[in-house]
């Protein structure tokens, strides 16, 4: 009885064996064939509601690169207002001041303590230097700065950007700079701060 059974059961191995599917042969539907199991006929089924991203798609190189046709861009992505610089300067004190400095000239605190100095924005290769410049450093990073594109969403980065430009001409402004209506007000003394414990 020993040989039959020994026998059998090679014998299944082997059918066994000689009928394995592998991963390459796989029953599946071939893309627009019909198909009889469906009502409709066709085996490629409708994608499910809320499946594919809507308003996703970074089409807008400008904005989302820093680039214009392969070029760092000498332009903002969209008018810079005050309410954007009011942004601009409030990211900038919290994610650039600690390296750069509150006025940009690459004296910040961590470079106070000891870490490797910044860029100062004020050199003249990063006056002239475009917008799409210094959003690029901000998205990828530029020598031991790192990348803060997990940090600062797009449109912070341009504020940012602006803020920055608005650095840059607070340190090289002449009086021809500033409106005719405003240069009467040029040696005032500056308001008083408010007092403590008063309203605000």
């Amino acid at each position: 009885m020993r040989g039959p059974v020994l026998t059998a059961a090679l014998l299944s191995v082997a059918f066994a064996m000689g009928c394995r599917q592998d991963m390459h042969d796989q029953p599946k539907y071939k893309p627009y064939r019909a198909s009889d199991f469906w009502g409709d006929g066709r085996s490629a089924r409708p994608l499910p509601e809320g499946t594919v991203a809507r308003g996703h798609l970074r089409e807008d190189t400008h904005l989302f690169t820093g680039k214009v046709n392969g070029q760092l861009a000498a332009t903002f992505p969209f008018a810079i207002t005050e309410s954007v610089l009011a942004r601009g300067r409030e990211r900038y004190g919290i994610y650039c001041t600690p390296c750069h400095g509150l006025a940009g000239y690459g004296d910040g605190m961590v470079v106070a303590r000891g870490f490797r100095r910044a860029a100062s924005f004020h050199v003249d290769r990063l006056r002239e230097a475009p917008p799409g410049y210094f959003y690029d450093a901000i998205a990828n990073g530029f020598g031991a700065m790192p990348s803060y594109a997990a940090q600062i969403p797009v449109e912070d980065r341009w504020a940012i950007v602006a803020y920055v430009r608005a650095l840059q001409l607070s340190q090289h402004a002449t009086v021809s700079d500033v409106p005719p209506e405003k240069r009467g007000e040029l040696g005032a003394p500056a308001p008083a701060p408010p007092a403590a414990g008063g309203h605000h």
